[in-house]
């Protein structure tokens, strides 16, 4: 049996990477969501295990000591999020393509990591102002945080090219039409 492959989404916080990696699981349910671990407390609605494993700042400092992850990131002053290497390693071996919804940082490190058995896609959003409006309209954000993450963000699109695919995400539907395209040729290929 054939190693399984990833597929790395990465963008700026509100781009719509989430957004679209749903669509991608929803039409190709063959495909394995990879759960990244985090410190930052659960939003209404998240589940441990589904959707993050939701470590204290202890635990998951303790990981990395131990060597834990695969690659891991202070993505916010205090805000940790890695891969955990015992949860994607069994998948990948047994064949499984995996999907991976994380920040810039983490998917070129991974993209470096597994290289030819990666695609790694940016998802741009159509501009700054737009991501902001997006970041307000979820209402999940305080407004230091939204500021910090619009910072982040216009230093992360500068990243964008070190990827193998850009989508822009200026209409949803088309995204996710471009979205299945690339991974479905990349699947086959």
């Amino acid at each position: 049996m054939a190693a399984g492959k990833l597929l790395i989404f990465s963008a700026p916080s509100g781009a719509g990477k989430s957004t679209l990696v749903k669509a991608l699981m929803q039409h190709l349910p063959s495909l394995q969501f990879s759960v990244s671990a985090t410190n930052r407390p659960p939003r209404e609605g998240e589940v441990n295990g589904v959707h993050y494993w939701f470590l204290s700042t202890e635990a998951f400092l303790q990981k990395v000591k131990e060597g834990a992850f695969i690659e891991w990131e202070e993505v916010y002053p205090g805000r940790y999020y890695g891969t955990l290497k015992e949860k994607v390693s069994a998948l990948l071996e047994a064949g499984t393509h995996l999907v991976f919804d994380i920040d810039v940082v983490g998917g070129l490190n991974l993209k470096r990591m597994y290289e030819a058995r990666a695609q790694a896609i940016f998802v741009m959003p159509p501009s700054i102002e737009a991501l902001e409006q997006r970041l307000r309209s979820r209402g999940t954000d305080s407004e230091d945080d939204i500021k910090n993450r619009v910072k982040k963000a216009q230093l992360e699109m500068e990243s964008a090219g070190q990827f193998d695919v850009i989508i822009l995400n200026d209409h949803l539907d088309s995204a996710i039409e471009k979205t299945l395209a690339t991974v479905k040729q990349y699947l086959d290929a």
